[in-house]
Order: structure tokens, then C-alpha cells, then sequence
């Protein structure tokens, strides 16, 4: 089994987003590394398996840097660097955007010099080589799996719903890396993000007030094999406390609700959350603040017409 080198413990990110969704990919990245994202890249101490993000593509941990793809040759040679079943990928960044057949050939040129055998096809380990900020990086790569792809096929879907890549974004801007925090999701509607969470391992439970989607909302849980957390009530009757509340606020384009009962949730999620990330149709700073939240960030998603804005409350 290869041993990483214990020379670097730094790790490099690659990240891709559409314009719509920008705002909502830096706001996770700032939760997720407590650090701004200004290019497409990220270079950090801390470790996130790239398959919690919809927006994280790729993870090198960093075992060689040079000025040159020589020096990374050199560095490999000296250590003796040997692996069995590995293979070697060229990550393209915008830094330096490498053609099909040159790609190819830095990965002939790196893997020529690693002791042991290569597999294409299936490898045990793949090795990712690639230039950044004029330097060149390598070191074991991990590729996001976007197994969350499939929480599309689900039973019971809603045209006003989040998707899920925003739901399970949202997820990581609730939670961060405290993985064991307490996450209530008091309008549920169809679960959509309930499954994120779970799937991430994020203890979590859900409260819808209408029962035909409560029950929607079961089947979609079910399908997938997850656990029933799903309570069918109104959230007023909550007594339990929680880390954290991940509210997508009803809105009076698809339910029929009132501003005064809007309000009502927020006062009721203070209740019952320490902190609280709220979607919302419309700028409501001052209805957030009103309830006793601080608005820590906000950002803003689009879905066709639609623009959502997201806070993040304490």
C-alpha cells in the first residue's frame, strides 16, 4: 500500500461553478476552509473529501512542488517513489490549460519514473500532476464521486424546490466540518434536504406541516434507504434544541402564507436553533434581525427567473 510522504500536509482544491451559483460556491468554500475563493483553485491545511461538495472537483495532497516538471521528476526519483496499480491524471487548470495529447504526455513523462506497476483502468491509487500559480504540484488526487447526482431520480420532485446540488451546498454552509452538530430542517417539504445531509452522515430531523408532502417526503427517504426522520406536525410544537436550522421559508408564489406567519418561523427557529441558515424569495434583513438573528453572511443563487437569497444567521 503507498504511504504518503510526510513532507507537506497541505492539500490543493480544484472547484467549477456556473455564474448562478458563484455566490453560493464561495459561501461554502468560506464555511468549509474559512477562507475566500478567488480563483478556481484553493490551497489549504485542512482535508474534505471532495465528494461533499457539488462544487469541489478535485483534491491533490500535496507531496511535491517545483518550479519546473523536472524538479517534480527529481524529487520523485530521489524518494524511490514506488506504488502498485496506480495511474497518473494531468488535472487541467486555468493557469496553463493543457491540450489532450500534451496532457497525455506529461502523464507518460511523470508515470515513466514511479517504481511499480501502472493500471489504467481500474488503478488503487491515481497520482494527479499540474501547474498553479507558475508551480508545479503533485501528489495522490482525489475526484469528486457526485454520487448525489442520483438524489435527482427521486420519487416525488417540486418544480419551486432547491436542487440538490444547493441543498447539499447549503448543508455544508450549515455545518462546516463539525460533522456531529445537530442540524433541523423545520419545513421539509419534499426532504430534498434532509437526503444531503444524511448521505453526508449529518445527524438531522424534519418537520413538515402538511401532510400529503410529509408523507412524499417519507417515500423519497425510503427510496434511497434512509432512515425515517421525518415528523409530521407544525414546528411550533418543536422542544427539542439544535445546532443549527436549515430553512427554505415558504412563499406566497406556492403556499399560501402570509408575511405575519413568514415571521412566525424565524421566531420559532430562534426558538428552537442556535444558528441558522434561511433561504428566502425576497431580501428579509430586517425580518431576520427582528426575531434576535445576526446576519453573519448572505449570498444569492438563481433557478431560471427565480433568484433565492441565502443568510446565515447567529
Amino acid at each position: 500500500m503507498f504511504q504518503l510522504p510526510q513532507k507537506d500536509n497541505r492539500y490543493l482544491y480544484t472547484t467549477n461553478y456556473s455564474s448562478d451559483e458563484e455566490s453560493l460556491c464561495k459561501m461554502e468554500i468560506k464555511c468549509l476552509f474559512n477562507k475566500h475563493l478567488h480563483e478556481k483553485h484553493l490551497f489549504s491545511d485542512i482535508y474534505v473529501d471532495p465528494s461533499r461538495s457539488p462544487f469541489i472537483k478535485k483534491c491533490i495532497s500535496i507531496m511535491y512542488t517545483g518550479e519546473t516538471m523536472q524538479q517534480i521528476i527529481d524529487q520523485i526519483v530521489m524518494d524511490k517513489l514506488t506504488s502498485v496499480n496506480y495511474k497518473v491524471a494531468y488535472i487541467n487548470s486555468t493557469d496553463e490549460p493543457m491540450g489532450f495529447h500534451k496532457g497525455r504526455s506529461i502523464e507518460f513523462e511523470i508515470g515513466f519514473n514511479i517504481l511499480g506497476e501502472a493500471e489504467m483502468k481500474n488503478p488503487e491509487i491515481t497520482f494527479g500532476i499540474t501547474k498553479v500559480d507558475n508551480k508545479w504540484i503533485f501528489g495522490e488526487c482525489e475526484s469528486n464521486t457526485s454520487d448525489w447526482l442520483f438524489h435527482n431520480k427521486k420519487p416525488f420532485s417540486y418544480s419551486n424546490a432547491l436542487k440538490v446540488n444547493v441543498c447539499r451546498a447549503l448543508v455544508n454552509i450549515a455545518v462546516g466540518n463539525n460533522l456531529d452538530c445537530s442540524v433541523v430542517d423545520p419545513c421539509c417539504g419534499i426532504g430534498t434536504v434532509l437526503i444531503e445531509a444524511i448521505s453526508i452522515g449529518i445527524n438531522i430531523k424534519g418537520y413538515e406541516i402538511n401532510p400529503l408532502i410529509g408523507k412524499n417526503a417519507k417515500t423519497n427517504l425510503r427510496y434511497f434507504g434512509y432512515e425515517d426522520v421525518i415528523t409530521i406536525g407544525d414546528m411550533n410544537e418543536i422542544q427539542n434544541k439544535f445546532d443549527v436550522a436549515i430553512v427554505d421559508l415558504p412563499y406566497g408564489i406556492f403556499t399560501q402564507i402570509t408575511p405575519g406567519e413568514q415571521l412566525a418561523i424565524m421566531e420559532s427557529t430562534r426558538r428552537i436553533a442556535a444558528r441558522m441558515v434561511i433561504i428566502t424569495f425576497d431580501e428579509m434583513d430586517k425580518q431576520i434581525t427582528s426575531v434576535g438573528f445576526h446576519i453573519d453572511d448572505k449570498c444569492t443563487v438563481s433557478k431560471g427567473t427565480f433568484k433565492r437569497h441565502i443568510y446565515i444567521c447567529s
